[in-house]
């Protein structure tokens, strides 16, 4: 294995021209660790966030920074106390920092084996949108039969809490660009177009018995349209406006990420009942790309880097 590997990383905060492919020494792996090979890593608002100054709380940022938190790919290197996982298993993990890379050491309770039927492109874009779309739906104390409203529901995010609230049995009225209705209809939403005159189209798509919780992954004032609909305001949640939600009494949501988690999102993609939507792939080296694509802010599903490896 060499000593070195490239990564996408960034010398200080910036654009997303600042964020460059260089060689660095291959990450450490601790004794409760795994080393992986990494073969996609998605790519995440958070990330661009990172990128332009944003410190996740409980990281520390240290240039270069190697960005991007989630990633599946094939293990190479086991830590001494490491126990269930060996060399040559192919993984979908996550960590806070360093996943735009050749390789990643993460601690062990951080991967999942994948399902024999679950790809790699998809074990790669699954974890960041899929655990925090799972830890709202639990926050807001979604239940069956209740009707819940997603803003931004065709994004990363929304797409996975509008399937993983139509199996509780919620009914989900989902909000969208006119070019994806159809989408967010094939995932099983109502879906309402954004714009002037939103309120009440809500409203009519709502019918007689209202809405009952929000989920808030598009920003942009959604926040305070959800205020509108929702009765109980500690039912609305956000992933964008942590500020805005204080101020309305809303609540700011965070993945609460986690090895079970992760393994029940791997055997829901196995069995075909959930589905992860990858919009649009790029090489480490269009990185900078990558970032410019997530941060438009209307596109579908997830974005991917894919990670080519140098023959050896």
């Amino acid at each position: 294995m060499p000593g070195i590997m490239r990564a996408a990383a960034i010398d200080e905060f910036g654009p997303a021209d600042h964020l460059n492919v260089r060689e660095l020494p291959l990450p450490q792996v601790g004794d409760g660790d795994v080393l992986v090979r990494v073969s996609v890593a998605g790519v995440q608002l958070t990330d661009a966030a990172i990128r332009a100054g944003w410190t996740p709380p409980g990281a520390t940022i240290t240039f270069p920074q190697v960005l991007g938190n989630e990633f599946s790919g094939t293990i190479v290197q086991v830590g001494r106390e490491v126990e269930g996982l060996r060399e040559g298993q192919e993984v979908s993990g996550f960590r806070l920092l360093g996943c735009y890379a050749e390789y990643v050491s993460a601690p062990a309770d951080q991967v999942v084996v994948l399902p024999a039927d679950v790809d790699l492109l998809t074990a790669g874009c699954l974890s960041a949108s899929g655990q925090t779309a799972h830890t709202a739906l639990d926050r807001l104390e979604a239940r069956p039969g209740e009707t819940l409203l997603v803003h931004g529901a065709a994004g990363g995010v929304g797409t996975m809490a509008v399937q993983l609230a139509r199996r509780r049995g919620l009914r989900v009225i989902g909000t969208a660009s006119v070019s994806n209705r159809d989408h967010l209809r094939r995932l099983g939403a109502i879906p309402v177009v954004y714009g002037e005159g939103e309120l009440d189209r809500l409203r009519e798509a709502a019918g007689p018995d209202g809405i009952d919780l929000a989920l808030d992954a598009a920003g942009h004032g959604s926040l305070t349209i959800a205020t509108g609909l929702v009765e109980d305001r500690g039912r609305i949640g956000s992933l964008v406006e942590p500020s805005l939600a204080s101020e309305l009494g809303c609540r700011w949501i965070t993945s609460d990420r986690s090895s079970e988690r992760l393994a029940e999102l791997l055997t829901l993609c196995s069995r075909g009942e959930l589905h992860v939507t990858v919009r649009a792939q790029y090489a480490l080296d269009q990185v900078a790309d990558a970032h410019r694509d997530v941060e438009t802010g209307h596109g579908r599903g997830k974005v991917a880097l894919r990670i080519q490896h140098r023959a050896t």
